[in-house]
């Protein structure tokens, strides 16, 4: 995201909230917490087929993992602590995972910084109550919360001391599983630029204020009301979200979410940690948790080969083929051979972002075309040398249908310089029929180290070559080429977030054959039908401001391909697109960063 693309208005009339901004915490009336225990796939063998297990399961979770409990000393000198240390280190090395066990804690306030996921254990989110704040603001960077990214909030129940709660991000920044009982305030204290964000599964007792927040989506949610929209809000399966009414406010809101399968997470059961598998829906509206207990599996930590940052990746296939699951502890591993995911049902789980760095140009991870595996809660960082992929589900022409029992991908992030040299021709590939990825940000950086239009050059940021694959919650910015290429057939995606890449030295450089520029997302030539809600693309080309992209999205003229609220916007005039979709939609206007919409398409 640019640091200061256009002024997001303030709404008109609409004063801040009575005490959002931060103030002495006070102690309230908390919920007793219940814990309910699951019948899962068991604990794990001592020995594995083949003899003796080498590896061990389960096993302590590292030194980044900090536990609280409600008898916990000064809990609020330790979340300070660390968000001093990560407040403002966007490219740095640390990772956090802060954990707390059911129950009631008072006068807290969570402050979170990059790289900092705050979690509850308990298996519904009103098991673990914080009568205090999660708090993320923008002082670090001026007002501006563009740059608020990879932090997360988790299966906790809040009673905000002001009664609105503040989480003032931009991308990869889940707020999952969260019950607010209150308001929820999108927006950095003074409304400075947002550009944002993703809600699931949570449920938001008082109001959700976007404010500034350029665009958002929500899913399988409960909101008590929203307050406005500036360019593009999109909702599916969210009780108490606005009506249907794109161009004007753009709103997209679709009753249900076609399928969608909630994040795995970490809880307690007495003593023991296990981690939920929570079970796939269809057409689902509302939250998983609604009756306290959600529905699913859960597996013992001790299926689990508790993987330490120095751990190789040899280490970490072995564990795979010992028929361990895995689960990162936060920090920073460096892949000298792919990580090989080849059995069904196999969770791979971070915790804290751990952040996955292939070297030698290899493949950080590859899953087999088998059923049910589930990746969430990583970062995947390409390394100096270039890899052809970063991430791939399923091999090359893989065609088992997975209907029953997909593979999901849940805030997995990528990341293509910033931190240092990267480079990848293509960050994920998507080859298995029936996928589900639900939340990812492919990042290009515009910004960092090692940042340069040859310099951490990344062609695509998402192919998906699969049939039947659903994406929920897409954000992919700043490729040299497509961000977004659509191969498979019946794909459909809800929400798109796109920024073109920045740095184009030229015309020259972005052209694609006779067409002014590459689509942000471009479905294939020969594809039949596809489907997709709520899709934004925009341009910012500052090093060339005279840069014309024709369009912000390419796809076949035939009826089974069809679009629902589309938007492209010039931020502050630095390029220009010609039209919305294929030669349909009008030019954006000059130095106006007003956004130029279609609503169906066809």
């Amino acid at each position: 995201m640019p640091s200061s693309p256009t002024p997001s208005p303030t709404p008109s009339g609409a004063p801040e909230p009575s005490g959002v901004r931060r103030r002495s915490l006070l102690a309230a009336a908390a919920a007793a917490p219940v814990l309910a225990s699951l019948a899962g796939a068991g604990t794990a063998a001592a020995d594995s087929p083949g003899g003796p297990r080498a590896l061990p399961g389960g096993g302590d979770l590292g030194p980044n993992v900090i536990v609280f409990d409600p008898s916990t000393a000064n809990i609020q000198g330790r979340l300070d602590e660390i968000f001093k240390q990560q407040e403002s280190a966007q490219f740095g090395t640390g990772r956090y995972a802060l954990l707390f066990k059911p129950g009631t804690y008072n006068g807290l306030n969570a402050q979170l910084g990059f790289y900092t996921s705050i979690a509850g254990l308990g298996l519904s989110p009103d098991d673990t109550t914080i009568n205090g704040d999660v708090t993320v603001d923008a002082g670090w960077f001026d007002g501006n919360a563009t740059q608020n990214f990879w932090r997360s909030a988790e299966n906790l129940a809040l009673v905000p001391v002001s009664g609105t709660n503040r989480w003032a991000v931009s991308q990869a920044a889940p707020f999952r599983r969260m019950h607010v009982r209150g308001g929820l305030n999108l927006a950095p204290d003074g409304y400075g630029w947002a550009s944002g964000g993703y809600i699931a599964d949570s449920r938001i007792d008082g109001t959700v204020g976007p404010y500034s927040q350029q665009q958002w989506y929500t899913r399988d949610s409960s909101v008590g009301g929203w307050l406005n929209a500036v360019w593009n809000m999109v909702f599916s399966g969210v009780e108490g979200a606005p009506a249907q009414s794109f161009p004007e406010p753009p709103y997209t809101t679709l009753e249900t979410t076609p399928v969608s399968r909630e994040k795995p997470f970490l809880y307690l059961d007495g003593d023991e940690y296990r981690v939920f598998l929570p079970e796939k829906r269809t057409d689902a509206r509302g939250v998983s948790w609604g009756s306290g207990t959600p529905r699913g599996t859960s597996l013992p930590l001790s299926r689990f080969y508790v993987a330490r940052p120095d751990d190789s990746a040899a280490t970490l296939n072995q564990a795979l083929e010992e028929g361990l699951h895995l689960l990162l502890t936060p920090g920073v591993y460096r892949l000298d051979r792919t990580v090989d995911v080849q059995r069904a049902g196999t969770v791979v789980l971070g915790l804290g972002y751990a952040t996955l760095i292939p070297d030698n140009g290899v493949t950080a991870l590859k899953v087999a075309d088998v059923d049910g595996v589930r990746l969430a809660g990583f970062l995947v960082d390409a390394g100096p040398v270039n890899s052809a992929t970063l991430l791939e589900v399923g091999p090359e022409g893989a065609s088992a249908d997975h209907s029953a029992n997909p593979t999901t991908v849940q805030d997995v992030f990528v990341r293509i310089g910033g931190a240092g040299p990267g480079k990848a021709t293509t960050s994920l590939v998507v080859n298995s029929r029936h996928t589900i990825v639900d939340h990812t940000w492919v990042w290009r950086a515009d910004h960092g180290d090692g940042v340069g239009w040859e310099t951490n050059r990344a062609d695509h940021g998402v192919v998906v070559n699969g049939d039947d694959v659903l994406i929920t919650g897409l954000f992919v910015e700043h490729f040299n080429k497509y961000d977004v290429q659509w191969n498979g057939e019946r794909g459909r995606t809800v929400f798109f977030q796109n920024e073109k890449a920045y740095d184009a030295p030229d015309q020259a450089a972005i052209q694609n054959g006779s067409v002014k520029g590459y689509a942000a997302y471009k479905v294939g030539d020969d594809v039949t039908e596809h489907e997709g809600w709520g899709l934004g693309s925009y341009c910012y080309y500052n090093v060339n401001p005279s840069i014309v992209q024709h369009h912000g999205f390419a796809a076949p003229n035939r009826s089974g391909v069809r679009f629902h609220g589309l938007l492209v916007v010039s931020l502050g005039g630095n390029g220009q697109y010609e039209c919305v979709i294929n030669d349909t939609g009008s030019p954006t206007s000059g130095a106006d960063t007003v956004p130029s919409k279609v609503v169906q398409y066809p």
